[in-house]
């Protein structure tokens, strides 16, 4: 494996290699590694496409200053003097930050080229029925271009990787690079190389066809003796579909949350990982319809077209247009099936089961989504049920005046005057206005339980801390007045003091004329 050092590939580096150079061959020597360094610490605060790392840099000052007896330490940009450790420090973090911007990069041209390799995939399977020929080399043309951007995406796999161990290596302080070819990376990259090197590969056999065949081909290779090829090169055609798992590495690569500061920071304090199940649920939690809505959109055309690639191959070519495709997954995605329509093959039928699965995990999410959109929040919770609890106990006194006023009319009803019927009728009145007062003091209890239940742990934080500061500057207002009390008295132990010191001296001056 190559070394693991970042080479200097910009201008900025190559100037600071020369003023150094110059620097100790006119006679200041000792002064070489201080100014490179320095030279390069002052173009990385200012953000200069610098890219001088700690091994070029011992390299140039072993090379123009060898003769030199002292080493100087290079300044930080506080002026204070930086130790060998600190720099060492410094370069680690500029070759990270370079090696996270390689990888984004790196990234997004993989998601490109897998993009347009299934882009020519559908292509090639689209026009083979149309512009199909024995001698015809239009397929072929085609087939080379979906290798060759196989191949591109190979080394770019390859290449991120490559930088994944580099920024492995610079994260644990320059560990030897066999360290990070652990069992699991190797799985990993091997799993991957497989994703990506499944292409469909037809059109480089060669196989007998019939000119006088009228079957309409829908793949390049199709034949009646050749079954056994069609469905290989099915298979690799949908099988090409896997390369989309390089999205999720796009979109955590180039989230803002993994590239804010403050987001890391807090993260690490509260030792969460930073992977794309973290992206993810933020991303729900920001855009949930959006992100669902993309998602579904595409899984819906992406599912309809491998529907039609799966029935093209039957006699009854219902299924294999695109609309009734379109149909027929929009059906299984909702979980209707009316039943008009219904795949012939095995391929077809695995494509309308996956459907039939994602669109009930779709369907959950929808409704949690709708759920929450609907649900009050803390403030339109707490304005309700201090309503609510308004309007029941309205209720209540009501109804507490009603068992009053009925007690007092199954009174008047006792007297001897009255009939019996009467009597009979206020006291049903009177059971059930009882009745309706129980069950109004009932339904005021378990609406105040919910809302103690209910009870905002940052808000009675935030109680807590203004009584604090509230007794705080009590506590300083009742010192300052302790002090000024102590102030006045020392102000009057003074003036008592003086006034003994007059009175004594008066009285001694007094005290011949008294004799």
């Amino acid at each position: 494996m190559p070394s693991l050092t970042r080479e200097d590939t910009t201008a900025g580096s190559g100037w600071a290699e020369d003023g150094g150079a110059e620097s100790c061959g006119g006679g200041t020597r000792e002064d070489g590694r201080g100014l490179v360094c320095a030279l390069e610490m002052e173009l990385t605060n200012r953000g200069l496409p610098s890219k001088m790392d700690c091994v070029s840099c011992d390299d140039l000052i072993n090379r123009n200053c060898a003769d030199s007896a002292e080493v100087s330490v290079p300044l930080s940009p506080t002026g204070k003097r930086a130790t060998h450790m600190e720099g060492d420090d410094l370069c680690r973090l500029i070759d990270r930050k370079f090696l996270i911007e390689d990888k984004k990069r790196l990234c997004a041209l993989a998601l490109g080229t897998a993009l347009v390799g299934i882009l020519l995939m559908i292509i090639h399977a689209e026009i083979c029925p149309f512009v199909y020929e024995p001698g015809s080399k239009v397929s072929l043309v085609i087939n080379c271009s979906i290798s060759l951007s196989t191949g591109c995406l190979l080394i770019l796999i390859l290449a991120f990787h490559y930088k994944d161990i580099r920024l492995f290596i610079i994260d644990h302080k320059e560990v030897d690079w066999r360290i990070a070819i652990t069992g699991h990376r190797v799985l990993v990259i091997t799993m991957e190389l497989l994703v990506c090197i499944i292409h469909p590969v037809g059109s480089y056999w060669e196989v007998g066809l019939h000119a006088n065949s009228s079957s309409a081909a829908p793949l390049c290779i199709s034949s009646h003796q050749d079954k056994a090829l069609v469905d290989m090169e099915l298979l690799l055609s949908m099988l090409m579909f896997l390369r989309l798992y390089l999205v999720h590495r796009a979109i955590l690569l180039h989230s803002k949350v993994l590239l804010s500061a403050s987001y890391r920071s807090i993260g690490s304090l509260n030792n969460i990982n930073f992977t794309f199940r973290f992206v993810l649920k933020v991303l729900m939690n920001k855009h949930p319809a959006r992100v669902l809505l993309v998602f579904i959109l595409l899984f819906w055309l992406t599912a309809s077209w491998m529907l039609t690639l799966c029935e093209r191959r039957t006699e009854a070519l219902t299924t294999g247009q695109m609309d009734t495709a379109l149909w027929l997954i929009a059906i299984t995605f909702l979980t209707v099936g009316y039943g008009d329509v219904a795949p012939k093959t095995s391929c077809g039928k695995g494509v309308c089961l996956f459907t039939g699965v994602m669109g009930v995990a779709c369907t959950a999410m929808l409704v949690a989504i709708v759920t929450e959109k609907l649900a009050l929040n803390k403030g339109e919770k707490h304005v309700h049920f201090f309503m609510m609890d308004i309007q029941i106990s309205k209720r209540i006194r009501h109804a507490a005046a009603n068992v009053l006023r009925e007690c007092w009319l199954l009174h008047r009803a006792n007297l001897p005057k009255r009939s019996r019927n009467e009597h009979r009728r206020h006291q049903r009145c009177l059971l059930e206005a009882i009745r309706v007062f129980r069950h109004l003091r009932l339904k005021q209890r378990k609406l105040r339980d919910y809302v103690s239940e209910m009870v905002d742990l940052p808000k009675m934080q935030m109680i807590m801390c203004d009584l604090s500061a509230n007794w705080n500057n009590s506590y300083r207002e009742l010192e300052q007045r302790i002090l000024f009390m102590e102030h006045k008295l020392d102000e009057l132990t003074r003036c008592f003091q003086q006034t003994s010191e007059l009175l004594s001296e008066v009285l001694r001056h007094r005290e011949p004329e008294i004799r």
